[in-house]
């Protein structure tokens, strides 16, 4: 932990050598985020709720999640750049040393600048609890903490899988955006408006619905399965399977010669 504090020192001192630009594009982010946003205040303007789910406790939603998204972004960049590590021979230097190489992998890269998303999100999520009438108790809050860092660990998991990919194929694959930003995206909404489909593929495949919709389900009083609580630190589970394919690229990875 010393040595990554040594990293995201590093980083932030890298970035104050550019205030203008650092404040200039967390404020970009916080203002693309701003108009998704929008675009579920129009719909509910004309429709009172989806499925179910009414305008306040959409928000809730969606600020929980583009919560989880934006810190696994934030720290979990270096895997999204990974592709040019490996066309530009960096990652023989990564793996000389002695260091874990998804530790270094993690530390290569670190987006401050997604604190205006974060901020977007913690204005949507408090005006979520203020308006969405739920009954705040230890149990609840500790459920918001486990989605926070299960979310965080599922998005990562994700950005490792886009990474290990890049050992066969080279480049990164665009289609793996559909289960990053398209996540984000299209998890504004619990993922129950999509169907039935949907929601089992996000249960049993890729964990967004633990990490999303059945701890909602409790926050909401919907639902009184303690299990629910939990659900999203059993998502971290994920990143088991994450790892294996990225050691698996390791093992396959051949050196540029560079």
């Amino acid at each position: 932990m010393r040595l990554y504090g040594k990293y995201l020192s590093i980083h932030i001192r890298s970035m104050m050598q550019y205030k203008a630009s650092f404040f200039l594009t967390a404020v970009g982010q916080f203002l693309t985020s701003f108009n998704v946003f929008l675009g579920v205040f129009f719909l509910f303007q004309r429709f009172h709720s989806v499925a179910g789910f009414t305008y306040q406790e959409v928000l809730l939603c969606f600020g929980i999640m583009l919560l989880e998204f934006s810190i696994a972004e934030a720290f979990a960049r270096g895997f999204d750049t990974f592709p040019t590590m490996l066309a530009n021979g960096e990652f023989d230097r990564i793996l000389v040393r002695p260091r874990n190489e998804i530790f270094q992998v993690l530390a290569s890269k670190v987006e401050f600048t997604r604190i205006g998303r974060v901020l977007q999100a913690v204005v949507m999520f408090v005006y979520g609890i203020s308006a969405s009438q739920v009954e705040w108790d230890f149990l609840k809050v500790l459920t918001v903490v486990f989605m926070l860092l299960g979310g965080s660990l599922v998005f990562t998991g994700i950005f490792l899988i886009y990474a290990a990919v890049s050992f066969f194929t080279l480049e990164g694959l665009e289609f793996m955006n559909v289960l990053t930003d398209g996540a984000r995206e299209y998890g504004k909404y619990p993922v129950s408006v999509y169907g039935k489909r949907v929601l089992q593929f996000t249960t049993f495949v890729v964990p967004y619905a633990l990490i999303q919709y059945y701890p909602l389900l409790y926050l909401l009083g919907r639902s009184e399965n303690p299990l629910y609580i939990f659900l999203p630190l059993m998502a971290g589970v994920f990143l088991l399977p994450c790892w294996l394919l990225w050691r698996l690229g390791v093992r396959h990875y051949k050196s540029t010669g560079s």
